[in-house]
Order: C-alpha cells, then structure tokens, then sequence
C-alpha cells in the first residue's frame, strides 16, 4: 500500500547533518501522519569525498520507510529534485531541502494545509530571513521578475519550501528543469494547470556549516531562464 505521505529530502553535501535532520523529521512523521515514506536524495559529485551517499544508505537500513537515491550527479539542484519525486509513491508529496534552513516541523504545517480543503499545491513563504542581505536582495528581484512575467498566480516566493503536491497534480506536471530553476518551472506549471494553490508564512535560516550554494551570478541565470520560460509559455 503506498504512503499518505511521501517526504522528498534534498541531501547534497549534508554529511552527518543528514542523521539529526532525518531523525527529527522521522520522529514528527511518527507523531501526526498516519503512513509516510522518506526518500534521502544524495547524489553526489564523483572524487569530492562527499560522504553523505554512504551516510544516507545507512540511515536506509535501519528504518523500512526510508529509500535512497545515490547517483553521480548530471545536474544541480532541480535534477536531484526530479530523481527524488520521481521515486515517490505516497497520495501527498513533499519536497524539501535537507540543510535545515527551513523548519522541519512546517512539513506538517504544510500537510494540514494540503488536507484541509481542495488544494493542489501548497508551499511556504519567508517572511523572517536570517541568510544575509545578498540572498534577500536576489530574492527580492526574482520574485519581482516573475510576478511581472507570470501575472494571475498569487505567488509571494518561489523558492520557499517545504512545498507540498496532491498526487494527481504533480503527476499533470511535466518537470524538465536540472538546476535552480526548477522552483520557478515548478510555479510556472501550477498557474497554466490552474493548480488550486495555498501558502503559509515561514522563518528562514542561515547555513552555517557551508557556504550559500546561491551566489551573485545566480541572479542573471534566474532572470535569463525566467525570459525564456515566458517566451515558450507563447507555445503553450
């Protein structure tokens, strides 16, 4: 029987982070979902030493609900995404990053959300940010951008997570994005499907165990894939 719940975890580079974050949410899957699965997404760059493959699959074994991707990588993060989802079997599906800089407990924020009505897709905004003020400022822009290209979608941050899908609403989308892009590819889809949408207000925290994998020139390639994405919405 598949899950209510499935928990996507993008583990890049998590290491050992990876056991307390996977613990936490394990523990609060136990306490309000009924049936849940999580898959640990650690694809990996070949000869980097990344040790969080072998981190994931030993988690794996010791708890029945958990799964693992571990692939070399062919792309960033929306191709780690797409290996997760794609692997997902419950009725609910939730995507989240693993370094911990969103809240673990909105997942069932964002699951209550989802339940409570006839919602397709429900995510979080950040309304507190604590990442400094060169990710507040490419966010800003960003999102401003897309509100002017994709007009009629209420969308406060596309990039916000956890974010949550019926089964049958990812299943109408069809994700191509391998890099940061695919949050945005994600809304995109959501307004030309006329997803039914809900979003809740979330803190969001500074990583300090690694430097922001978002960096200044990710500010052009988001506004350079924003055009293109609203010139081929032309073809739709």
């Amino acid at each position: 029987m598949s899950a209510e719940l499935s928990v996507v975890i993008l583990c890049y580079r998590a290491g050992e982070r990876t056991y307390s974050f996977v613990e936490k949410i394990t523990k609060l899957l136990n306490r309000f979902v009924l049936s849940w699965e999580i898959i640990l997404v650690a694809n990996y760059f070949e000869d980097t030493g990344d040790k969080t493959p072998e981190i994931a699959k030993e988690i794996s074994s010791k708890n029945e609900n958990i799964r693992v991707v571990a692939m070399p990588k062919e792309g960033m993060m929306g191709w780690d995404a797409r290996s997760g989802l794609n692997e997902a079997k419950g009725k609910y599906i939730c995507l989240i990053d693993g370094d911990e800089q969103m809240p673990y407990r909105d997942i069932v924020r964002v699951y209550r959300k989802i339940k409570s009505g006839t919602l397709d897709f429900v995510k979080t905004y950040r309304v507190i940010r604590h990442d400094g003020i060169l990710r507040l400022i490419i966010s800003f822009i960003y999102n401003l951008l897309f509100a002017l290209l994709f007009p009629g979608i209420e969308m406060k941050d596309a990039n916000s997570k956890p974010k949550i899908f019926k089964r049958e609403a990812y299943n109408k989308m069809l994700l191509k994005s391998d890099d940061w892009f695919l949050d945005a590819e994600i809304m995109i889809q959501a307004r030309r499907l006329k997803f039914k949408i809900g979003q809740i207000p979330t803190k969001f925290y500074k990583c300090n165990y690694r430097d922001s994998f978002v960096k200044g020139n990710t500010l052009f390639e988001f506004i350079k894939n924003l055009f293109f994405a609203r010139i081929e919405e032309f073809f739709k």
